[in-house]
């Protein structure tokens, strides 16, 4: 059977796999990482130490980045009508919970760290920039960019979860964390008979990822061109922007390979999900992982090529001095190791192997964070110096972070439903098919 012609597993059994809680002791241990790294963070800005705000953007940008693709993978399962992913693609919109938290780093970021981070920040207004940069560069102009761009992707892809969620807690009984009991009851007020709430929001949610997918594009190339490539103020290519938003797409997807399998054995869910899910999940992963290698040598092809000074400067300081390791090791850790221990259908469904790409793709991802940031800052650099502090800010940072995501996700994963209870279960569940009107239930015209 595929996953177009299963039935549909008994209401109760899906209520039952997810009913079981996230361990307390999990969660606790989140809250700890974080608080543990953000007391770090906050004594480092106390003192004014650069550092210490250079690894809170560089991982800022990495989890941030996890966060959004995340969900933007969600919005592209409705563009899709995609059915193969309705049992564990809560597991990627529960990234929503850290996007607000994300957009308050931002905002502490642009607002009080700017001048560690950004080495334009004190040249605009004095001459040594060109006009249409010291246009571009303007504070002001900056700051409205940030919030703007990066305050509309988290605000649709909030209300997206939102109204993917709304669906599940209108079917099921009352549980989850008590702390969400009012945005639960929020949710089932005006809940309407089933089939009306499937396609209104069906309907809702096809402009919406539309919308999303639009502005999650555009959005990261210029949150891209902004906090990573503006650090090399000098630099400027087409493809920035794709080959970072790119790699946190790919993150995101191995991350879900990852979760997809931890959940599966917590609930006890087998039947729900399957390893045909992991094969599926595991050949986007190789898929992407081809993608992310395309991009990228096509980005340094056409430098290399070109061989104009104002760009080949960015990939001449990588590849040279302390930078060369690290840049090396993303492309070993990102492309060559997975691409070709992906190859084979076996390593995508055995969990050990698949574990394992996903933790090469997921620390090479975050080295390529480290190489866009800190060469632009520090500049040419033996080895020896002062990398080893570097890494010491960043091993708290991350912690901090990881422990923020962590937090947010199973706050969000204990307080809604596990799975996509009502598209799983509902008799309805196929008619997107076919889009009806929710106010009179008669079938759309094609082109509505």
């Amino acid at each position: 059977m595929t996953a177009h012609d299963s039935p549909a597993p008994a209401r109760a059994r899906v209520l039952a796999a997810i009913d079981k809680p996230i361990p307390a002791v999990l969660k606790q241990a989140f809250l700890a990482m974080f608080i543990a790294g953000f007391a770090v963070f906050a004594y480092g800005a106390a003192i004014g130490n650069g550092r210490a705000w250079q690894a809170f953007h560089v991982n800022w940008l990495f989890f941030t980045l996890i966060a959004s693709a995340g969900v933007m993978f969600v919005a592209v399962q409705r563009i899709t009508t995609a059915r193969w992913s309705r049992s564990v693609i809560r597991l990627l919109e529960g990234f929503a919970a850290f996007l607000p938290f994300a957009f308050v780093a931002l905002l502490l970021t642009i607002f009080v760290g700017a001048e560690h981070i950004y080495p334009w920040w004190d040249l605009v207004g004095t001459g040594e920039l060109i006009h249409e940069k010291e246009i571009y560069f303007n504070h002001a102009f900056f700051w409205a960019r940030s919030v703007g761009v990066f305050g509309l992707i988290m605000l649709l892809q909030v209300w997206y979860v939102w109204t993917s969620v709304r669906l599940d807690v209108g079917v099921s009984p009352e549980r989850g964390a008590s702390w969400a009991a009012g945005i639960r009851a929020a949710m089932r007020r005006g809940f309407r008979d089933e089939r009306r709430e499937l396609h209104s929001t069906h309907s809702r949610q096809g402009w919406m990822a539309v919308v999303m997918a639009l502005l999650f594009g555009f959005g990261w190339v210029v949150m891209a061109w902004d906090h990573s490539m503006s650090l090399s103020y000098h630099f400027f290519s087409t493809i920035y922007g794709w080959q970072v938003f790119m790699g946190g797409w790919l993150a995101a997807l191995m991350v879900f390979s990852a979760l997809v399998r931890v959940f599966n054995t917590h609930l006890g869910a087998s039947d729900l999900i399957t390893e045909k899910q992991y094969h599926d999940i595991g050949k986007l992963c190789f898929a992407f992982t081809a993608f992310w290698g395309y991009l990228t040598f096509s980005q340094y092809l056409v430098i290399w090529y070109g061989n104009l000074p104002e760009e080949t400067h960015f990939f001449t300081l990588r590849l040279s001095g302390v930078w060369t390791t690290t840049t090396v090791a993303v492309a070993v850790l990102v492309f060559v190791l997975p691409f070709f221990g992906l190859l084979s259908v076996k390593a995508k469904m055995w969990t050990p192997t698949m574990m394992v790409f996903a933790a090469c793709s997921l620390v090479g991802i975050w080295l390529a964070r480290y190489t866009e940031i800190y060469p632009s800052i520090y500049g040419p650099r033996e080895v020896g110096g002062d990398l080893p502090a570097l890494w010491k800010w960043n091993l708290a940072l991350f912690v901090g972070y990881l422990g923020a995501f962590g937090w947010c996700y199973t706050q969000f994963m204990d307080a809604f439903p596990k799975m996509r209870v009502f598209l799983m279960t509902s008799e309805f569940r196929d008619e997107v098919q076919v889009p009806c009107d929710p106010e009179t239930m008669e079938p759309l015209p094609a082109h509505e």
